[in-house]
């Protein structure tokens, strides 16, 4: 994060994905970090303001954030 702040100063950082998430509308996942393959799936969408995620990396199976409760995304996946 401190590496990514000299370049993007403007945003807004967090060490906890739960807390970045709190209220949100959307989440857009950039990395394929591990931390952010392991999240707390349900955690996750009672902190969100609205369950949307756009999946950027594939990290996620579809059909199992789907079936959790989420309007998921994924961008560049096969159809």
């Amino acid at each position: 994060m401190e590496l990514a702040r000299i370049e993007m100063p403007d945003i807004q950082y967090s060490g906890d994905p739960y807390k970045c998430a709190a209220g949100a509308d959307a989440l857009v996942i950039v990395t394929e970090w591990e931390q952010f393959r392991a999240l707390d799936l349900d955690r996750l969408k009672r902190e969100m303001a609205y369950p949307v995620i756009v999946d950027l990396r594939n990290v996620y199976d579809p059909n199992e954030l789907t079936k959790r409760g989420f309007l998921y995304q994924s961008i560049g996946r096969a159809g």
